[in-house]
């Protein structure tokens, strides 16, 4: 999995996935420019066979079968076609009669016209191609001929008789002259192109294995920088918690228990100063669960999963001072990675804070359970509710960034909520 990630490994699969696109395309392309070569040189070879050759050679009689005629014309071309790749020569009348073959079988057959072969008779254009052997005229030639499954390029040039009747003119050329160009055409080509291609990734893989070096050192020392950050952020904020929780808090507790002392002291003599004691006492101990939820938000104490209850409790405290019904219940825990007890810390901490501020409920359920491999919270208020389209456009209660927490380590997280119904936040992540 990590070669998998690797910047270096995958810039080689790359490269060579594009030596192997390179190779079957530049393939491609010299194959066809190999057949659009041997084509060009197959239609220039017989247009000069026919007009000097074949033509200038025609005897009168051949056309109506005469005697001697195909003698006399087979003597005066005989040396003259060995040239290049020429395999076989066929003259057509416009019939379809086969008036002249090297193949003497084949004489006087006749076979339909195609419309290639009825167009270069009509208009005079020459036309080449590969053979089609499955044609009725090329299995009888083939039984006659050669056993061969090799493909032929075919070339057709109309010639005129002596008596000025219109003939079709068909050779036939080796298809190894395709497979020859294209190996030519494709040798030059190779080097430069695959040879290029080469080079260049032996160059640039060097270069791009030293910079994913350095860019990792990078990493690792941003990396290093932040834990160094977040360290230093947790030991200041349990700095001033630890003040807080040993000075000011225990200052406060002092003041509470003096006051409630002193007025049940004087409740008989004085029962008017002692009821002013008393809600002096009552608002004091008000503000320190204030304070103590404030200590919890800046940095909660023992948080794993023996302390995660007490933790939930002291984050609910302020739902009491306001009137609503709140209650912590935490089971089957045990085992459970602090990381993920620190997660479920910080999305119920959101949950419970977007509640208490939006939602206005009148009770409120923190649950917390681990089962079949997996952390489930769920907080749930009676509250105003909410459209939770409306917070992933951008509203304020912070749902998208724990949604970007959870992402990270590879949670789930569910909002149900409507206007007038609550809301209900929950969360699911493996046990770690």
């Amino acid at each position: 999995m990590r070669l998998i990630r690797n910047p270096v490994a995958q810039f080689l699969a790359a490269g060579f996935l594009m030596l192997a696109a390179i190779t079957v395309g530049t393939g491609e392309l010299s194959d066809r420019a190999a057949k659009e070569e041997a084509i060009a040189d197959s239609l220039a070879t017989t247009d000069l066979l026919a007009r000097l050759v074949v033509e200038p050679a025609l005897p009168r009689g051949l056309v109506d079968g005469t005697v001697g005629a195909v003698d006399r014309f087979s003597r005066r071309i005989k040396d003259k076609l060995k040239v290049g790749d020429v395999q076989r020569i066929k003259i057509w009348n416009s019939d379809g009669r086969i008036v002249y073959s090297d193949q003497t079988q084949l004489i006087n057959e006749t076979f339909p016209l195609g419309e290639k072969e009825q167009r270069v008779l009509s208009e005079g254009d020459a036309s080449a191609g590969l053979s089609e052997q499955d044609r009725r005229q090329n299995r009888q030639e083939n039984r006659y001929e050669f056993s061969t499954d090799d493909d032929l390029l075919e070339v057709y040039h109309r010639i005129e008789s002596p008596e000025g009747e219109p003939l079709l003119f068909e050779v036939y050329y080796s298809a190894e002259t395709v497979g020859a160009r294209q190996e030519k055409i494709f040798g030059a080509f190779r080097p430069i192109t695959l040879g290029g291609l080469v080079v260049l990734l032996a160059l640039t893989t060097p270069l791009l294995w030293m910079l994913t070096r350095r860019l990792k050192t990078s990493a690792d020392d941003r990396e290093r920088l932040l834990r160094a950050a977040v360290d230093a952020s947790d030991s200041e904020r349990r700095r001033i918690a630890r003040d807080l929780h040993d000075g000011v808090v225990q200052d406060l507790v002092g003041t509470s228990y003096a006051l409630t002392a002193t007025g049940e002291a004087l409740r008989s003599e004085r029962p008017e100063t002692a009821s002013d004691l008393e809600r002096m006492s009552g608002s004091l101990r008000t503000s320190l669960r204030s304070l103590r939820s404030l200590l919890v938000e800046i940095y909660p104490p023992e948080l794993h999963t023996g302390g995660l209850a007490a933790s939930l409790q002291d984050l609910v405290a302020p739902a009491h001072g306001a009137g609503v019904e709140a209650s912590v219940e935490v089971t089957d825990m045990d085992g459970v990675k602090d990381d993920v007890v620190a997660l479920v810390w910080r999305v119920a901490q959101e949950a419970v804070r977007n509640a208490l501020r939006h939602g206005q409920p009148d009770t409120l359920a923190v649950n917390v359970n681990a089962s079949n491999g997996a952390v489930v919270l769920e907080v749930t208020d009676d509250g105003r509710g909410f459209e939770p389209g409306r917070v992933d456009s951008g509203d304020h209660f912070g749902l998208r960034g724990m949604r970007d927490l959870i992402r990270d380590a590879g949670g789930r997280l569910d909002v149900r909520s409507s206007p007038g119904t609550g809301t209900t936040v929950r969360l699911e992540v493996e046990r770690g």
